[in-house]
């Protein structure tokens, strides 16, 4: 959806860039376009289905780039693909691995715009968090990624090559789902999703097609704050399971943390929430809740959650997150003795609320922290975008 003003959020998708050497990146396309592909560049429709097939195994089963590697495609061909076709990987700026185990790549894109991913290791799971943009259409106050200008939509490819990124460097080739570190996916990266809604749509259905990632829907969430028009589709068209940054349980508080706020207010996004499709006590909705001191941690404001929560009767998962301080930030982080006795109310009342504990902080990749090096502002030029993105948000 395309928010008015002045600030551009590209909600339509861009021109592909053609690559300098003129070959097609076979990365991304589904496997209708792949088929086109080919037969664009001569292939016969029988051979080119056949040879489309081959391919999508080996690019998203087996991870591989060179076509002289794929075994069951004979040697004339390989070359004749070759000469026009390729299987990229984000360009890797830098690499960083946390102290905790969290790892962060610094990528960038061919027209030189970076963006983060970030991999955290837990004892029965790995979760990758993904970007859908360059920078953030919103300007939640308490993330870092939010006082980034919105740059672009990422492709679907450059989606799903972060997720095939993380797979070469975890080891994990040929796919299979036994015994996997990747095993989750958070749409929780640098961007708003439901704004780069038909490339996350494209590139999650690459990430669940069980002929090569096989990622199953229950292991991915997309998270929004609350781009209220694009939830029910995303519930139709992707399925995913539903994450909401919350953050607040008063108008007047989340209007200044999620500005998103004043054009889809609690009440419409919490409906919203209440019609998703697919959302019950089996796939509860999580509701993410960034905990600042003095803010929106009061013991009243654990009780308004219970109470909203209910009303919609909706079935929820509260994770309380520790604000993740960053320069500049105007927030401070609330008390360990605060998040405990906030998590208790919610607790008590038959939700559960627990303290996600943060990650990769000694490498700025913990949530609400992700914002590549080049994006540094002065406090001037961060409160003067701060306005500009609220007058846009209306």
């Amino acid at each position: 959806m395309p928010i008015p003003g002045h600030i551009d959020p590209v909600p339509v998708p861009r021109a592909a860039v053609p690559r300098p050497d003129g070959r097609i990146d076979l990365l991304g396309l589904s496997k209708a376009d792949l088929r086109m592909a080919l037969e664009t560049a001569q292939l016969e429709p029988k051979q080119a289905k056949l040879r489309a097939k081959q391919l999508w195994h080996w690019i998203y089963n087996r991870g591989v780039t060179d076509f002289a590697l794929m075994t069951d495609i004979s040697k004339t061909m390989q070359p004749w693909l070759a000469n026009r076709f390729a299987i990229s990987r984000p360009e890797v700026v830098e690499a960083q691995v946390s102290t905790d185990g969290t790892r962060k790549w610094l990528l960038r894109a061919p027209d030189g715009e970076d963006y983060e991913a970030v991999f955290i290791p837990d004892a029965d799971r790995g979760t990758l968090c993904v970007s859908s943009q360059v920078g953030c259409t919103l300007n939640c106050r308490f993330c870092h990624t939010g006082t980034m200008r919105l740059v672009r939509n990422l492709t679907a490819a450059e989606i799903v090559g972060q997720v095939m990124l993380a797979r070469d460097a975890l080891g994990e080739w040929p796919s299979t789902p036994e015994g996997r570190m990747l095993t989750n996916v958070v749409m929780m990266g640098m961007g708003e999703p439901l704004y780069n809604f038909d490339a996350v749509r494209d590139a999650l259905g690459i990430v669940m097609d069980g002929d090569g990632l096989a990622l199953s829907k229950r292991r991915i969430t997309l998270s929004t704050s609350g781009v209220v028009p694009m939830m029910a589709r995303a519930g139709t068209e992707i399925g995913v399971n539903l994450a909401v940054s919350l953050h607040g349980v008063t108008k007047e508080i989340r209007d200044e943390i999620v500005p998103l706020n004043r054009k889809y207010g609690i009440e419409q996004l919490l409906q919203a929430c209440a019609d998703y499709p697919g959302a019950n006590n089996a796939r509860r909705i999580t509701f993410e809740y960034v905990m600042l001191k003095d803010k929106n941690d009061t013991d009243a404001d654990a009780h308004e959650l219970v109470r909203l929560l209910k009303h919609y009767n909706l079935p929820a998962k509260v994770n309380l997150i520790p604000f993740n301080p960053w320069p500049g930030a105007d927030y401070e982080t609330s008390t360990p003795e605060r998040v405990r006795r906030f998590s208790q109310i919610v607790f008590e009342a038959g939700i559960s609320a627990p303290v996600r504990t943060p990650r990769g902080r000694d490498i700025d990749a913990a949530c609400g922290q992700l914002k590549t090096a080049s994006e540094k502002k002065s406090r001037a030029e961060l409160d003067r975008l701060a306005e500009e993105k609220q007058a846009a948000l209306g």
